[in-house]
């Protein structure tokens, strides 16, 4: 399946993005990409360049894009529709499952022995 997606350029702490159409099993490193269809600066906002339709070109042959890519078009009004949430699902732990990890090992644990008697140490 192909895949509009960022390629990183630039040097480090220093970014830029290369907007490419790849297939979605090669690696964004690989550069093995079909097209370059524009470029995207996270620090700076107007330097983003896109070629919108080659962009609407790909999307109509079937070309999925990720979700910053569909949040970035969104908000240059290339596309319509709605953001997509990129951040990692947080995962909750419940109350119960908290309550019995922490009451299972104490039950778990071995019994701690008692102490031994010494036998009397024999008197000659």
């Amino acid at each position: 399946m192909l895949k509009i997606r960022l390629q990183r350029t630039g040097r480090k702490h220093e970014t830029t993005f290369r907007i490419v159409v790849t297939d979605s099993k090669n690696s964004t490193k690989s550069g093995k990409l079909l097209e370059v269809v524009g470029a995207y600066d996270p620090r700076r906002d107007d330097t983003t360049v896109i070629n919108s339709d080659r962009i609407k070109y790909w999307i109509s042959v079937g070309a999925g894009l990720t979700g910053t890519i569909n949040n970035l078009l969104l908000s240059k009004k290339i596309i319509e529709g709605k953001k997509v949430n990129v951040l990692p699902k947080k995962t909750f732990v419940k109350k119960e499952e908290v309550v019995a990890e922490v009451s299972a090992p104490a039950t778990e644990a071995p019994a701690t022995e008692a102490p031994k008697e010494e036998a009397p140490a024999p008197t000659e």
